[in-house]
């Protein structure tokens, strides 16, 4: 693993633990749906570092379900919280 990996990984690593933090602690749904996205897409760049530093081409199947998976769960999310802010009024 190079030295630029690591620095990737560490800075990947970081940005998990600042997303989860503002996952846990919101305030409201939407910021927490942004903060679930960004961890997923944080997981697939850590996939795509995995795949390129110790080349390994199965993991970039991973990252690729993991952004499909991701992005439809948003969608789905966003559209109920659309349906439910929708009908409040």
């Amino acid at each position: 693993m190079t030295t630029l990996a690591l620095v990737l990984l560490a800075v990947l690593s970081i940005g998990i633990v600042l997303v989860f933090i503002r996952l846990l602690r919101g305030p409201n749904i939407p910021d927490r749906l942004v903060a679930l996205d960004l961890l997923t897409t944080v997981g697939v760049g850590i996939a795509a570092l995995y795949c390129i530093a110790f080349d390994e081409p199965v993991y970039l199947d991973v990252a690729i379900v993991l952004a499909l998976v991701a992005f439809l769960g948003t969608v789905t999310f966003s559209r109920y919280i659309e349906k439910w802010a929708h009908h409040g009024d």
